[in-house]
């Protein structure tokens, strides 16, 4: 079973229960860092499993984070569902800044192609609805009996196609790597590659997600190919490896990376798509003040 889909398949149940309770939830205003250029997000299926979604929202606001991302839950929630969730998080004064859940039709597999664009269309219509500016694509698993060259060719076609749909939106498509431990089958393993495509797409809508995760696996490398492509990184993820757990556990220099995207300008979302070790309240709260002191050193440090 898919590790997003097991970590919610209680979610629907849970929030019928906290459905009562969402008018009475605290609205706490969330520090920000103002001289820090990018903003900080959680995956929610990461943490919390067992709460209700109201007080889900909830922990994560008391870390000091004013935005989540999903990864498709709200495809099963009924229109009351979808509203009392929305007056949640305007009343937790949180956004929700990309979603996933595209996962039964890639870009790779051009047969799949109009399949694909209908999920989209689907999906874009909940990320109209909940206030959603982003839409993670996936490329699928890697096509039998067809050329890399033509399922490279298949992820750009497929891009722009879907750019097409974007047409009078404010969307964005952000397209992400998975390593080859956790999906042997997926295409999309490399962000060098992953680059190339977006470079191809060129489309201001189209954009990578690079999740540092899953890159240090597959390839390592991960400063060298900040510096080169910034400007068509739309997003990123962060947990350490091995473990998926927070930064600092594991072999990935976080301080590092976090100075490299202050140092670049980079103003998007850094996003906690990890497992915390500890209460997660204090682990996500821990890794958002290591990241804006790394930012702000950088920024001190030029000048």
């Amino acid at each position: 079973m898919d590790r997003r889909v097991f970590a919610e398949n209680t979610f629907r149940a849970a929030l019928g229960g906290a459905i009562g309770a969402m008018d009475a939830l605290p609205k706490p205003s969330p520090p920000t860092a103002a001289d820090v250029p990018f903003k900080f997000s959680v995956m929610l299926w990461t943490v919390y499993k067992e709460l209700p979604i109201g007080q889900r929202l909830e922990k994560i606001a008391e870390a000091g984070y004013h935005s989540v991302e999903f990864s498709g839950q709200f495809e099963t929630w009924t229109n009351e569902e979808i509203r009392r969730v929305i007056r949640t998080k305007h009343e937790l004064r949180m956004g929700f800044d990309a979603t996933g859940g595209l996962r039964r039709h890639g870009i790779v597999n051009p047969l799949e192609r109009q399949a694909f664009l209908a999920d989209l269309r689907r999906m874009l219509s909940f990320a109209d609805r909940l206030e959603i500016p982003a839409v993670i694509v996936l490329t699928g698993k890697r096509v039998p009996g067809l050329s890399r060259d033509a399922q490279h060719q298949s992820c750009i076609d497929g891009l722009k196609q879907a750019a097409e749909l974007l047409e009078g939106r404010q969307t964005r498509l952000l397209m992400e790597n998975i390593d080859p431990e956790e999906n042997p089958r997926y295409y999309l393993t490399s962000v060098a590659e992953g680059l190339e495509i977006i470079q191809a797409v060129n489309h201001p809508q189209v954009r990578m997600l690079y999740d540092f995760y899953h890159e240090q696996i597959a390839e390592g490398n991960l400063i060298e190919k900040l510096e080169k492509h910034i400007d068509l990184v739309g997003l990123v993820h962060i947990a350490d490896v091995p473990g998926r757990h927070e930064p600092g556990t594991g072999e990935i220099d976080y301080v590092n990376i976090f100075k490299k995207l202050a140092e670049l300008h980079y103003d998007h979302y850094v996003a906690m798509e990890y497992l915390p070790t500890y209460d997660p309240v204090g682990s996500l709260c821990r890794t958002r003040k290591m990241a804006i002191q790394a930012a702000r050193d950088a920024m001190r440090d030029q000048g």
